[in-house]
């Protein structure tokens, strides 16, 4: 990313889950020799939550890193606002592209709003309808905003035409995230994560962290019983988050015989982990995606997903704290399935179609006619991708 040139694209990314779906955008925009600028705001900071995710993803080391770091949600949007004005003033980019629906794709999508600079919404339209969620509002202040809008599945097209967003802005144009996840999975080696951990052949992989699990005592030690059934049955690998560890600890969390604490994993450790998995328990996002294209048999621990399509296309099934353990008894009972559909356009290409839309709206001669890379469909206004994926 050159220093001498205008700043054409300024990326914003923070948090673990923003840096594989920010990889094959860069990568693309960058072969199309589109002048870039990619900040770290901070949100997450240490060096399993962010700096190994640069090495892993091949992604180049960050221009400026704000170095916001942890804090309430109010205090670290705040901050993250603060320093993102100061930035977007001196470096003037002609677009900002956020991901995601972290603090920091807020904080940054306000600031360029108010400085008259165009938006960029990689993965919008999700909805979970929860408002309890603060990534709920996240997600819907910033497609409010946003002036490009890159929507990673048929029903994210539908919310967002739903919500009245201008059909113009809209594109379908798959899921970067599984771009990154495809690119790597030559890199998921099971037995290499077994053998370091020492696990037997079959073993459950858990992610816990929303507030609603961890973040009241009570709702910790309700989490701590149902896992403790769950372990019951074989053991769980939990990589665990910053949030709620201390909580989880003091409810007895750590405690069974069956259970296994690690500490944050790098990418291609996580998801080999996860390849080889028999089950995977989560209350991510992310996980739900992966575990679809891995072909691994998701329980996601929520009333509800803002990805469906990884219910209706995927291994994902939604279950309550009281019938986790009766769903993991059915989860290792069954067959697994040698056959599972693909959300329509997960096929490694999202990163080129969007890449394609941008240099079409930054005015690149070179750009494809119509945002079209070569041998994939057209990203279209969400009227038609519907229309075409039905």
């Amino acid at each position: 990313m050159s220093e001498r040139c205008a700043v054409q694209v300024m990326h914003v990314t923070g948090a673990r889950p923003n840096f594989p779906k920010a990889a094959p955008v860069i990568r693309a925009l960058g072969s199309r020799g589109i002048q870039q600028q990619l900040v770290h705001t901070g949100q997450h900071y240490d060096e399993q939550m962010s700096e190994v995710f640069f090495r892993q993803l091949g992604l180049p080391a960050p221009d400026v890193n704000l170095a916001v770091g942890s804090g309430s949600h109010a205090i670290q949007t705040g901050e993250i606002m603060t320093r993102m004005e100061r930035l977007i003033l001196a470096s003037r980019p002609r677009l900002l592209v956020v991901y995601g629906d972290v603090n920091s794709t807020l904080a940054a999508t306000l600031v360029a709003a108010k400085l008259a600079v165009p938006v960029a919404h990689v993965e919008a339209g999700l909805r979970s309808f929860n408002r309890a969620m603060p990534e709920e509002i996240n997600r819907l202040v910033t497609d409010r905003l946003s002036d490009l809008l890159f929507a990673t599945s048929p029903e994210a097209l539908v919310h967002l035409g739903n919500e009245g967003i201008t059909a113009e802005k809209i594109f379908f144009v798959g899921n970067p995230m599984i771009d990154t996840l495809l690119a790597n999975l030559h890199l998921l080696e099971p037995a290499a994560v077994r053998q370091q951990l020492g696990l037997p052949g079959r073993y459950a992989v858990a992610t816990l962290h929303r507030p609603a699990n961890v973040d009241d005592p009570d709702d910790a030690a309700k989490l701590v019983k149902v896992m403790h059934d769950v372990a019951d049955q074989i053991i769980v690998v939990v990589p665990l988050h910053p949030r709620g560890r201390d909580r989880l600890r003091a409810a007895g969390f750590f405690r069974h015989p069956q259970i296994r604490v690690v500490e944050p994993m790098g990418y291609i450790e996580f998801l080999g982990l996860v390849r080889g998995a028999h089950v995977v328990v989560t209350d991510s996002g992310g996980v739900q995606e992966e575990t679809t294209i891995l072909g691994v048999p998701c329980l996601t621990l929520r009333p509800e997903t803002e990805r469906p399509v990884t219910i209706t296309h995927g291994t994902n099934r939604l279950v309550t704290h009281e019938g986790l353990a009766a769903a993991i008894r059915e989860v290792l009972s069954a067959e697994k399935a040698s056959c599972l559909p693909v959300p329509p356009l997960w096929d490694g290409r999202a990163g080129e179609r969007i890449a394609d839309v941008v240099a079409q709206f930054l005015g690149d001669p070179g750009s494809a006619a119509g945002g079209q890379p070569v041998g994939a469909p057209r990203p279209a206004p969400w009227s038609e991708s519907v229309a075409s994926s039905s």
